[in-house]
This record gives structure tokens, C-alpha cells and sequence, in this order.
């Protein structure tokens, strides 16, 4: 609204220009330059002859574009807009944000073993003090024979609690817990990068392109809707729109020196299943109509894409016990539905009825 970019800013362009001209300009710019439109001519130079693309729409759909404009110049700041992208490199240096998972658990009875043993100290420390006090105060007492002068007096012997069999059992025990959790945690660690938040070669803001600018996932992502996998954007699609935006910035250059150096732009991979599971993505996205975000995580409002979910076996398994399956109109399913409802009466028929929890789905 603020920014120019490959035209002028938005903010209060209807105030600028009459609606009918607003009309004639979004419907077909190239005809108004070359009618000799005094305003269309001075946009046209002040851009670099910059082609806008016609936009085949009605007069009301316009009218309705230019009232949204009107409104939202209302609530529009001038203050200057930042740059999200120079902005990854202090997102980047914070750690990445934990998330519950097999790590809870682990958490928890680190926790409860510190709570234990300054439990302990400080009962320890309470005792002798106590033992020191009493004993000040029998020693200022008269009546005391030689035997309680002698009990008293006597220092103890510390070589007696190592020696001693309760307190060994006590000490195996404790080392026993500690050797377990720490298997514990190392075993359900393996594999799991929950969490993991690497930094890439180019400051990319997905808070920005997704959030903001509400730009599709497919829209870079081309194949995710089509393919096993979800390709990495080539760098023709960033200069779809960065050959004429934010050229000067330090990380569009890298970009262009991209392209010029004839290298793909070595992106760090966030997510990473293990060769011996099968996972496809179009099978998810256009089949079961899973939205990007059940895995992803809140990706629109990531300067620094990390792992959000913890893609475990078990994370995936209970996902396919809940998820149901849309079977309206597929009469593939027909006779499938029926005798899950005739056995699993009230029931929701879900991936896990269709066979979604075989090993064979993902393992083969």
C-alpha cells in the first residue's frame, strides 16, 4: 500500500485518479499509453516502461477492487516497511523453538531428580545442625555421667556410610535411575529433529511471501499437488517477481549471482524422512486434502522455517486412526463403507480402515 515496487503505491488511488480512468487503466494500461493518456503515459516512464498485464475484469468486480483500496487506505500507515529478509539472520542466531514431544517426558524426570537429591541435601543439612545444636546444649548440662560425656564427645565415623549396605543400595539404585533416563532420552532422540531450525544461503521469509503477501505454497512449490515429492523452488520462480523487486537487496543478489554463476541455490533440507519410509505428497495434499499446515506447523508466521511436527512413525500411525477419509462420490468405497459400518457401527471410516496402519503403506 505504501511501497513502490513495480508501480506506484496503492494507498489512496482512488483519490488520485477518477474511477472510469482507474477502470479503462487496470483493463487494458497498453491501450491508454498508446492512446497518448497524459497520467498513463507519466506511470508508464516513471516505471521503466514497465508492462502491466491486462486484467480481463468486470466494471463492478473493479469498483469493488477500488473500495477495498479506499478501505484499507484507511488503515494503512506510512511508516516505511522493513525488510522481513534482513531480518532472518537474528531470527536465525535465537534457538529453535522446542515442541512437545519424546523430549517431555525426559524433561520431566530431569526435573523431578534434581528436585529429589537438593531434597535430600538440604535434609541433610538440616540433620546436622540439629545434631550440632543438641549436642552444644547437652554439653552445658551438669548431670552428665561419663558414658553420656563419651557418647557426646565422639566423632563420627564417615568410613561406616560407605561401608554401609543400605546406603550402597540406596547409591546403585540412584545410579541405575540416572544410566536409565539417560537411555531413555538418547533412544527416543534417535531420528528426531523436532525442533531443527538450520540456516539457509538466502535470508527467506516465509512470514513474509506466505503470511503477508499470502502467496500459495503451490505457487513455488509446483509439484506438491502433483508429486511424491514437494520440489524446491528453482530460481526462476523468485525472478518472477524479484527481476523487478527489491533488486538492490543484499539477498536477492545472491540470486541473480545464482543464476549467473549457472548453480542451483544450495538450500539445507528442514524435512527429512529416512529412505525406508514412502511418502507422497500429492496423495496427502490433493487426495486427502490435508492442509500444509497439519505438518508444517504455522508456516506462514515462520521467518525461519523449522520442523514443527516430529514426523515419528507413531506421530503418522495416530494420525491415520484419526484422520476420516472423504469417500462422497468415489464409489470405489461403496462396498468398503458398508461392512466397516456393519462391523464398526457409529464408527468414522477413517485411513486406518482402508488399511492406512499396514506396514506395507509405508514399508515396501
Amino acid at each position: 500500500m505504501n511501497e513502490k515496487l513495480v508501480g506506484p503505491p496503492l494507498k489512496d488511488v482512488h483519490k488520485k485518479h477518477p474511477l472510469p480512468w482507474l477502470i479503462s487503466w487496470i483493463r487494458n494500461s497498453s491501450k491508454m499509453v498508446q492512446s497518448g493518456d497524459k497520467a498513463a503515459l507519466a506511470i508508464f516512464n516513471e516505471y521503466d516502461k514497465q508492462q502491466m498485464p491486462s486484467f480481463a475484469l468486470s466494471d463492478e468486480e473493479i469498483t469493488s477492487l477500488v473500495k477495498y483500496i479506499e478501505v484499507e487506505s484507511a488503515n494503512v500507515t506510512t511508516a516505511p516497511t522493513g525488510t522481513p529478509a534482513n531480518n532472518q539472520a537474528a531470527a536465525a542466531a535465537t534457538d529453535g523453538p522446542g515442541g512437545e514431544g519424546a523430549g517431555a517426558a525426559s524433561n520431566y524426570l530431569h526435573i523431578i531428580l534434581i528436585a529429589l537429591i537438593v531434597v535430600l541435601i538440604v535434609m541433610v543439612i538440616v540433620l546436622l545442625i540439629i545434631a550440632n545444636l543438641m549436642k552444644d546444649y547437652l554439653r552445658g548440662k551438669k548431670d552428665l555421667d561419663g558414658n553420656d560425656l563419651e557418647l557426646i564427645e565422639q566423632r563420627f565415623d564417615f568410613s561406616k556410610i560407605y561401608k554401609s549396605r543400605a546406603v550402597q543400595v540406596i547409591v546403585g539404585l540412584i545410579f541405575v535411575v540416572v544410566l536409565t533416563d539417560i537411555a531413555i532420552e538418547e533412544t527416543y532422540g534417535v531420528g528426531l529433529q523436532q525442533g531443527y531450525q538450520p540456516r539457509q544461503p538466502i535470508a527467506f521469509s516465509h512470514k513474509l511471501h506466505a503470511g503477508e503477501h499470502q502467496i500459495d505454497c503451490n505457487y513455488c512449490h509446483t509439484s506438491v499437488y502433483k508429486s511424491r515429492s514437494a520440489n524446491i523452488p528453482s530460481a526462476n520462480i523468485c525472478m518472477n517477481c524479484h527481476s523487478q523487486i527489491k533488486k538492490e537487496s543484499p539477498e536477492i543478489k545472491k540470486i541473480y549471482t545464482a543464476i549467473e554463476k549457472n548453480r542451483p541455490i544450495e538450500w539445507v533440507r528442514v524435512h527429512n524422512l529416512p529412505d525406508l519410509a514412502y511418502f507422497n505428497h500429492s496423495q496427502h495434499t490433493k487426495v486427502g486434502g490435508i492442509e500444509c499446515q497439519t505438518c508444517h506447523g504455522p508456516i506462514e508466521t515462520m521467518d525461519v522455517v523449522y520442523q514443527f511436527s516430529p514426523l515419528t512413525m507413531g506421530w503418522c500411525i495416530n494420525c491415520h486412526r484419526e484422520q476420516p477419509l472423504n469417500t462422497e462420490g468415489n464409489k470405489y468405497y461403496d462396498n468398503l463403507v458398508k461392512i466397516h459400518d456393519e462391523v464398526n457401527k457409529g464408527a468414522a471410516f477413517t485411513v486406518s480402515s482402508n488399511g492406512g496402519t499396514e506396514c506395507s503403506k509405508c514399508h515396501y
